[in-house]
């Protein structure tokens, strides 16, 4: 995980004495060099660059490109950015596929290698074509004279983009805001397309729009040239016979499914092994957890867990982050009842912390059956330790961190983007402060995760028929507009809310890992014929993700293939504290 920066802007050859866009613009710099550094605790370097186009009158240009480094990969941090000969790379990314390495070396000083005598940006889209996993970069092609820059097609990764308009006439490309960045309009790097604007171009824009010289290349080249890693796949249309056999239950997987369970648990299983093989040791205490897991107790990250322990030297601890709230409004209608007849938009929420004959309890339904499923975990896996982080978070300090995570979250900006979605939720797991308890029923002790990859169970809704509008569809249009939905699903992976997630997750120095959206995992599913994934015949906790359910009711996840799907910001109560606000509301 890093942070990367990179601004161009031009100077006049007689600038004014006072320069108020170039005071404005030092200080934005300044701002989202700090913003970035969070995000690579490691190593941090910034290499400016200034010239003159001759074939031009106008001033100078100055780019600057800035990198921040979370040592992840190799036994040293890497500085960026990675500097030879003109060209200039700043990377973000981990690459699990398509690009030979061993322990020791480092992904960005190796797709940086193999860049060496690329001549047009044509081939370094096409180098960036046969790598898999999670990445945005910016690269300063001397060859070419372009600047290249774009995000992986399924959007794991943050690139936010700011063009430049009259009172901010600069080009910045940036893994997160700044937060004070008024009168700048950040947007996210769409994933559609690998971007390139010649620098000679930027310097003649005076009277023509940005959007002129802003160039794409399509992620595949041509209908004859086979690329591994370039858009999502399409789904299996093929409509199950309405003669098709409904499953009883999942205690014994029928003959015609056997084969498609066994594969998904091998590429499952692959994936996670991937996202956690060769994580570099932080200290010299090899049983100090490197790897956690953000823990609802639900399928998706029981599955991860349970795949991640098969990975990971049995000494090794392993955290599972589980967070709760304290939610005013729910404990309001414990305690007194939703009656009254005072309305909602009327009645203000109470922090429970300030009455002393409240006790504020932190049992929330994610923690409940986060605790149940650790139990099903120590049993399965005798000799691990499986550290439960109980991150219970007071409302005072929830509130305290929104003018941060609403920051973080830019261009975000909705109530539903804040409270109603993961933010919140995501923002305190991913910190991993809490506590432990060396069993159960023993004093809680403070805990800080020390681990910095984490993996999270994203995806699996969206690729197997988890989503209560999977089960509407099938209603109003059968099984042919349950198809149309997943092909919908996968189309919108780059579209929804992984640039958002990767922000506030790397705000404290962590990395987010998603088994579920590898484009193994993500093609095997959108392959299948829907009935080997899904049954919406069937009731809910069976016919939703079927074939996940199977699988772990085979690996021996006995309660986790029973659970019923569960967002995490209403398992974990972050999701409506005050009951005031609509989710479209802006902040």
């Amino acid at each position: 995980m890093c942070g990367i920066f990179f601004c161009v802007r031009q100077f006049q050859v007689n600038p004014p004495a006072i320069d108020t866009i170039d005071s404005y613009h030092e200080k934005l710099c300044i701002a989202l060099r700090h913003a970035n550094a969070a995000r690579g605790p490691d190593a941090q370097r910034s290499h400016k660059v200034s010239f003159k186009d001759q074939s031009s009158d106008v001033g100078m240009l100055h780019l600057e490109f800035f990198a921040s480094e979370l040592c992840l990969r190799g036994s040293q941090p890497v500085v960026q950015p990675h500097i030879r000969n003109g060209d200039i790379f700043c990377w973000n990314g981990e690459i699990f596929e398509g690009l030979d390495m061993d322990a020791a070396e480092n992904d960005g000083v190796k797709l940086f290698e193999s860049s060496r005598g690329l001549k047009t940006p044509a081939q370094i889209r096409d180098l960036f074509s046969s790598v898999e996993g999670p990445y945005a970069f910016v690269f300063h092609h001397e060859e070419s004279g372009c600047i290249i820059f774009g995000r992986d097609p399924l959007g794991r990764r943050s690139l936010l983009i700011h063009k430049p308009s009259p009172s901010h006439p600069y080009f910045i490309l940036t893994s997160v805001t700044s937060g004070v960045d008024a009168g700048c309009s950040f947007e996210e790097l769409s994933t559609d397309h690998i971007f390139y604007l010649n620098l000679k171009d930027f310097a003649q824009l005076e009277g023509i729009t940005f959007e002129d010289h802003l160039k794409t290349l399509s992620r595949r080249p041509s209908q004859t040239t086979v690329f591994s890693y370039v858009q999502p796949p399409l789904v299996n249309r093929l409509v199950p016979p309405d003669t098709w056999p409904r499953l009883a239950s999942l205690d014994e997987i029928p003959n015609y499914l056997l084969a498609s369970v066994d594969a998904l648990i091998s590429h499952l299983d692959r994936s996670v092994m991937l996202r956690v093989h060769n994580v570099p040791y932080k200290s010299s205490m090899p049983t100090q957890s490197r790897v956690a897991v953000l823990f609802s107790g639900g399928i998706d990250s029981t599955v991860i867990a349970y795949l991640a322990h098969k990975h990971i030297p049995l000494e090794e601890s392993i955290d599972l982050l589980n967070v709760a709230f304290e939610n005013p409004r729910k404990i309001q209608m414990e305690t007194e009842g939703n009656v009254g007849g005072i309305s909602r938009r009327h009645r203000k929420a109470k922090n429970p912390s300030d009455d002393d004959s409240i006790r504020v309890s932190y049992m929330v339904p994610d923690r409940k059956t986060g605790l149940q499923e650790v139990d099903e975990l120590r049993r399965l896996c005798p000799g691990r330790t499986w550290n439960f982080v109980e991150i219970n978070v007071p409302y005072h300090e929830s509130q305290g961190a929104r003018p941060i995570v609403q920051a973080l979250m830019l261009p975000s900006r909705t109530v539903m983007d804040l409270v109603s979605s993961l933010a919140l939720a995501l923002y305190f797991a991913s910190r991993g402060v809490g506590h432990v308890r060396a069993y159960p029923g023993a004093e809680s002790v403070a805990y800080t995760s020390p681990a910095r990859v984490l993996l999270n169970g994203l995806g699996s809704d969206e690729l197997l028929g988890g989503y209560g509008r999977h089960r509407s569809s099938f209603n109003s249009g059968g099984w042919q507009a349950v198809i149309g939905e997943l092909q919908l699903e996968i189309q919108r992976i780059p579209v929804r809310n992984l640039g958002r997630d990767d922000r506030i997750c790397s705000s404290h120095g962590k990395e987010t890992r998603h088994p579920f959206l590898s484009f193994g995992v993500v093609s095997f599913l959108a392959n299948l014929p829907v009935q080997h994934k899904m049954d919406p015949r069937l009731e809910l906790g069976l016919g939703d993700k079927m074939l996940l359910r199977l699988a772990a009711r085979k690996m021996g996840l006995i309660q986790a293939s029973g659970r019923k799907k569960r967002a995490m910001q209403f398992g974990s109560h972050s999701a409506r504290m005050e009951g005031d606000a609509k989710g479209d509301v802006l902040l």
